[in-house]
């Protein structure tokens, strides 16, 4: 186990180290690169406003970065995505807002046919920080406690990692689809965490992942093996003039149990270009995984971006 964590670090940490060189990649046949670095900016405050307010700033960090490799009928692609965002308020003080790390590689041999290739992708998905539930009924029936005692997500609680081979079908960088009918799917926790359960309104508390099921890992395990069907889509496109729309699709059914139940885990990104330096950026994301929770978790990020271009 400590053997597999140490080898999608080193992989993590590689990954990063080509976004913070570019320049060297490019020197390289063969290499294309592209990406950017966006910090967005929400900020409100009011000052004797009988409608009422809470002053509030917000911050969030994001990188996209695609660095990609082809060579004769073989071709790597690699999709980087790290997210980082915090929001302060008076009344709740500092929480996060986005925390996101995921690693995407495509290792594809061209067939004869047009666009269509053999493949064997690969996908990491991780946290940087604690997370926390805020449920106020919590606070409420356990006076003096306090949620941050009680994390319920973290680096490498859970992380995700699944790869497998298949066929891809690629019309360009901007518009993909990867199919992989035989993928491996690790779900592991490196540390206790908790899980909030209200299902007695007299007894709210949370409960260790040592003793009931989280993330679909067994009460005390630290991993979860799954063996399933991945499918992976993107697709790029010019909405209008200086506005670009980006769509990240990922499914995976779980032949072992429950097939049925579709893990979806989709974002739509959308920039409208100010300018080289500013843009206002648009992110949703949702997810649908039953092993972490019964029903959509949805995420949105609205703001003014400050833009450096890779």
């Amino acid at each position: 186990m400590k053997r597999l964590i140490t080898l999608i670090l080193v992989m993590g940490i590689s990954a990063i180290g080509y976004s913070q060189s570019d320049q060297a990649i490019d020197s390289l046949q063969g290499w294309r690169t592209s990406g950017k670095i966006s910090l967005l900016i929400n900020q409100s405050a009011f000052s004797n406003w009988q409608a009422g307010g809470d002053n509030s700033f917000a911050g969030n960090l994001k990188v996209n970065y695609n660095f990609n490799y082809t060579k004769d009928v073989w071709s790597l692609d690699n999709k980087l995505l790290l997210g980082y965002g915090l929001t302060n308020t008076e009344d709740d003080g500092t929480r996060k807002s986005d925390d996101r790390i995921e690693l995407n590689s495509i290792l594809s041999r061209a067939m004869k046919k047009e666009y269509w290739n053999f493949s064997f992708f690969m996908n990491f998905k991780t946290q940087f920080t604690d997370g926390y539930d805020y449920e106020d009924d919590f606070l409420d029936q356990n006076p003096g406690e306090d949620n941050e005692n009680y994390p319920t997500s973290g680096l490498f609680k859970p992380a995700y990692w699944q790869f497998g081979p298949g066929f891809l079908w690629k019309k360009s960088d901007r518009f993909y689809v990867n199919i992989a009918p035989i993928t491996s799917k690790l779900t592991f926790l490196t540390s206790e965490i908790w899980t909030y359960n209200d299902d007695d309104s007299s007894n709210v508390f949370y409960e260790s992942s040592n003793d009931v099921e989280t993330f679909g890992v067994d009460p005390g395990d630290n991993l979860l093996y799954e063996l399933g069907m991945n499918i992976r889509v993107g697709y790029t496109f010019t909405l209008a003039k200086n506005i670009t729309v980006e769509n990240l699709i990922m499914l995976y059914s779980n032949y072992l149990e429950d097939p049925q139940n579709i893990d979806i885990d989709y974002t739509l990104d959308i920039e409208m270009k100010i300018n080289d330096w500013l843009s206002t950026d648009f992110t949703v994301q949702t997810i649908y995984d039953d092993n972490s929770f019964e029903g959509f978790q949805v995420r949105e990020v609205f703001g003014l971006g400050f833009n450096l271009n890779l």
